[in-house]
């Protein structure tokens, strides 16, 4: 087994010598429940699609910024960005690239139809300068604007007027969801969602290829044993996740290699704190304890994220004491240690808040989307159930999951989180900015937790150049998060994909797999 730790890619080298092209076979726990680029905002879909769309910048091998459909780029004083754009791009369907096209997809992306909206809170406004120079003005200085629309991808104009799809469709389907046409180094040629998905290389790439796919298909296999079995019998050569009770057996297989890493994401538990009343549960229509700080700082004490991390992860994780994991910019190294496991001081704060004898609530959670979701959450309730609180566990697949977070059908739940930019006001943005659809923040904060101090440092921490001086707002915002118990956080998932002998690839710790790394040999 390879180990990788914090930034690191891992590049896995099994055979040398040059190959020729081949039909490369992966399959994953979730699969990407839409083709479209701006209506989903979750790994799964941006993962896939970074393989067929491309964004005006993208990470490297090693999560560098680098360019893609902007050759170049620089900021324009303190007021927003320029992007030079690379000419003689087409689409997949032949259409040639423009800055109409990148303004129209900023339209689309940023609209509040779409759930990247959040991406484009501190733009002000879009120009086209010409067709190939475009500018992106900010309501103040902002610094890491590159790094944030790394996954900001483009679409043809033309194409999505032709088809109707001039706004995303989040929880629906429209031309959009089951087609796709970027510039990608893969275009998309067959998709059967929930069954298959197969793309071919694109032969008017601008890029230079480093893969020898011919064709590339995606499988989603939701039972474990299955997943595993079709990588040890030579079905597929990639499997993502390999479960983390298997890893062991299929280190120790010839033929097969695990690629351990830690992955940026950390896993929480989220309540709905503005809510007046339960949804669920025997309890469903009483008042909503989860208002109460108390109550959210005993779930944190009730919950053992050691005997988790021992027992459901086998070791594999880390635990998490904010929003984003140590290897992040931004992280606040003075808040490190996350609340002691202590039943007791649980039960004190219950009490405390009047609920002396318990409640009973629904907590809702995936089961095909986080490594051992449902088993972890499972625990939860178990050691919940200790303190006196029962809670009654919907677990679903994730396409069912999304929208009912969006419709604030729960009382609990549990959430993992990513920062696209690897940075700590990622997070603020999207998980503790007061949800404002006009602002464009907080989208992804289904909880609804408000903190005035935070909404006003956050535009503050966007646009300070002065690292320190950021770091001390962000180390604020850790301190709020954690004082008022915005999430509980749990812990830093781990990455664990398991690759056959003759298949060369690259693991980055966002969990993106990027398919024009891949090299299949005989």
């Amino acid at each position: 087994m390879k180990t990788q730790y914090l930034l690191a890619a891992t590049a896995l080298l099994v055979t040398a010598g040059a190959a020729n092209a081949e039909t490369f076979k992966w399959a994953a726990q979730t699969d990407p429940q839409t083709m479209d680029p701006h209506a989903v905002n979750s790994t799964p879909v941006l993962s896939f699609l970074n393989n067929v769309y491309e964004g005006l910048v993208r990470r490297g091998k090693d999560m560098a910024i680098e360019p893609a459909l902007a050759e170049s780029w620089e900021p324009l004083g303190g007021d927003g960005w320029r992007f030079n754009l690379r000419q003689g791009v087409t689409f997949h369907d032949g259409a040639q690239f423009d800055a109409e096209d990148v303004l129209f997809s900023y339209e689309r992306a940023s609209s509040e139809a779409a759930d990247t909206s959040s991406w484009f809170a501190p733009v002000s406004e879009v120009r086209v300068v010409d067709d190939f120079t475009i500018d992106f003005m900010t309501n103040a200085p902002n610094p890491i604007f590159p790094d944030s629309i790394a996954n900001f991808m483009i679409m043809d104009k033309g194409w999505a007027e032709a088809n109707g799809v001039e706004l995303p469709a989040r929880d629906a389907e429209n031309f959009a969801t089951l087609n796709a046409n970027g510039t990608g180094a893969f275009r998309l040629v067959e998709r059967q969602p929930g069954l298959m998905t197969a793309l071919e290389p694109f032969e008017n790439w601008w890029g230079e290829p480093e893969h020898n796919i011919a064709r590339a298909e995606f499988t989603p296999v939701q039972n474990a044993a299955t997943a595993v079995a079709a990588l040890l019998t030579g079905e597929v050569d990639m499997i993502n996740p390999v479960p983390i009770q298997d890893v062991e057996r299929v280190s120790e297989r010839d033929g097969v290699e695990v690629i351990q890493g830690i992955e940026a994401r950390v896993i929480m538990l989220g309540f709905a704190q503005k809510a007046e009343t339960l949804q669920y549960g025997d309890d469903a229509g009483a008042p909503n304890p989860f208002r109460d700080a108390r109550v959210r700082r005993a779930v944190a004490h009730a919950v053992n994220v050691d005997a988790i991390l021992q027992t459901i992860m086998r070791g594999a994780a880390e635990p998490a004491s904010q929003l984003v994991s140590p290897a992040m910019r931004g992280y606040t190294s003075g808040l490190a240690d996350r609340p002691a496991f202590d039943p007791e001081r649980a039960r004190e704060l219950l009490a405390e808040a009047g609920y002396e004898d318990g409640f009973s609530f629904g907590l809702k959670c995936p089961n095909d989307r986080y490594l051992n979701d449902e088993e972890v959450c499972q625990a939860v309730v178990s050691m919940l159930a200790q303190i006196g609180l029962e809670a009654e566990l919907d677990a679903m697949p994730v396409r069912n999951y999304w929208p009912e977070l969006r419709e604030d059908n729960f009382d609990m739940y549990l959430l993992g989180w990513s920062p696209g930019t690897f940075d700590a006001e990622h997070p603020v943005r999207f998980l503790v900015a007061t949800p404002n659809e006009e602002k464009r923040l907080g989208s992804w904060n289904f909880g609804d937790f408000s903190n005035a101090r935070v909404d006003a440092l956050l535009p503050m921490i966007q646009s300070e150049i002065d690292d320190a001086a950021r770091q001390a707002m962000l180390d604020e915002v850790a301190r709020i998060v954690r004082d008022e118990v915005a999430y509980v956080t749990l812990y830093v998932q781990p990455l664990l994909w398991g690759v056959r002998d003759g298949v060369e690839l690259t693991q980055r710790p966002d969990n993106f797999f990027i398919l024009r790394w891949v090299t299949v040999n005989q």
